[in-house]
């Protein structure tokens, strides 16, 4: 079974890092939540969770063991993908201005040369 389960954990990091490629010219503020890498790397976790299940039905129990070992890994990357969207999603408010009371500080905007 790890024979099957190392090429779909490789093409789930390749597919995962060519996705996030296009992420360079997002518009500015608070981007959504992006789901696809938690729920594929979640699917990886379940279907590794079930191959364990089965393994130690049917009496291989070392086999299910290294299997649940598989699952606590994928399942920790997969918390890893959400805590990382959840960051960039929302991001920490900017720090209140001294000169200006009770507005945030921006950065001063960049001047261009044209």
């Amino acid at each position: 079974m790890l024979l099957v389960e190392i090429p779909v954990a490789i093409l789930l990091v390749l597919v995962s890092s060519v996705r996030g490629r296009g992420r360079a010219d997002e518009q500015s503020g608070a981007p959504a939540m992006d789901w696809v890498p938690v729920l594929w790397l979640g699917g990886f976790t379940l279907g590794v969770l079930v191959v364990a299940v089965v393994f130690l039905c049917s009496a291989h129990p070392y086999a299910g063991a290294v299997q649940l070992l598989i699952a606590a890994m994928a399942l920790l990357f997969a918390f890893t993908a959400w805590h990382k969207e959840y960051q960039r999603a929302h991001p920490a408010p900017l720090p209140t201005c001294p000169t200006r009371t009770g507005t945030p500080c921006a950065p001063p905007t960049p001047v261009t040369d044209r």
